[in-house]
């Protein structure tokens, strides 16, 4: 009999085999929590649950971006609220989320899982809520659409995540300030570059002389590329998917130039980082052990990343 053990297990023995490129290592995890949501249904006190749902991923997962290691990134939509529905779907959310964490995705600190009731509601609660974020002035709320802008279903109904995405597309039309919002919210970038040209890295602790990847290189492109889809109202959630799509859109092609190639080589660099022990891990690449040509591609990564990630910011804020 499977068990959450025996699918860490199995985790753990062939995820090594899944590393030759990110789709077949997110193939692979999106296998894994299959596995965990067949369990987690199986422990519940119905044999089958009481409405349609939709289990959908978000962060790097929902985005098709997941590393070696990652943590827990979902929610639950489900067709209609009732005693019933409520209280089976909150249990199953608990019990995906602590079927996860045995199987090696740790809890998410920011609380983003199908255990917690913000996470975890009918279609017509999120779409209440939904509206609550986009109209409530604060860095949280809007956060909090951003996360949810990359949600992949996993399993389910594919059409409600469809739904409530296209809402935020319709208010922000009607609401330009909504897209400045979002704006706002991203505008910081760490510097990774320094006044000569240099990559800077971290000069102290565990990760003295690493560059950490997800800061200085991952989030300018995932950032400046989800505020485009929102603009333009696309919902493929892979940051790749997204560039194919807007590159062909309102001469966004000067702006997104070499970035697919770029952002394609950037997840061909988070794949070296397999020997490592915990999720933190995984966002830190040791510059020193890389070849010259390496540190030169990384460093022209960062900065184009930067380069579009100033561009989008400057067009979203004077375009509204």
């Amino acid at each position: 009999m499977e068990t959450y053990e025996s699918i860490r297990e199995w985790k753990d023995n062939n995820i090594t085999a899944f590393l030759s490129d990110t789709i077949s290592l997110n193939d692979f995890h999106d296998q894994v929590m299959h596995k965990v949501l067949r369990i987690a249904k199986s422990k519940m006190k119905r044999d089958s649950p009481p409405c349609n749902f939709s289990w959908f991923i978000t962060g790097s997962g929902g985005r098709f971006e997941q590393g070696f290691i990652s943590d827990q990134d979902h929610g639950i939509v489900y067709e209609v609220s009732s005693v019933e529905n409520d209280s089976y779907f909150k249990e199953l959310g608990e019990e995906i989320s602590h079927g996860l964490d045995i199987t090696g995705y740790p809890y998410c600190q920011g609380k983003v899982m199908s255990s917690n009731p913000i996470w975890c509601k009918s279609l017509q609660d999120w779409q209440t809520q939904i509206q609550l974020w986009m109209e409530t002035e604060s860095w949280e709320t809007i956060r909090y659409l951003q996360i949810f802008f990359d949600a992949r279903v996993l399993h389910g109904k594919f059409g409600y995540i469809y739904r409530l995405k296209s809402y935020i597309y319709q208010y922000q039309l009607k609401h330009p300030f909504l897209l400045q919002r979002f704006t706002a919210n991203v505008m910081r970038v760490k510097n990774a570059i320094g006044p000569i040209g240099q990559i800077i890295v971290e000069r102290h602790g565990i990760y003295q002389g690493c560059v950490n990847l997800k800061y200085a290189a991952f989030l300018p492109y995932v950032n400046a590329i989800r505020l485009l889809s929102i603009k333009e109202g696309i919902q493929e959630t892979s940051t790749l998917s997204r560039m194919n799509r807007i590159i062909n859109l309102n001469d966004y092609e000067k702006m997104l130039k070499n970035c697919e190639k770029n952002f394609s080589d950037l997840l061909k660099y988070r794949l070296l980082l397999t020997q490592v022990k915990s999720y933190s891990d995984t966002q830190y690449l040791n510059i020193e052990k890389l070849s010259k040509e390496e540190r030169k591609e990384i460093k022209r990564i960062i900065k184009d990343g930067k380069r579009l990630h100033d561009e989008v910011i400057a067009l979203t804020l004077t375009k509204n």
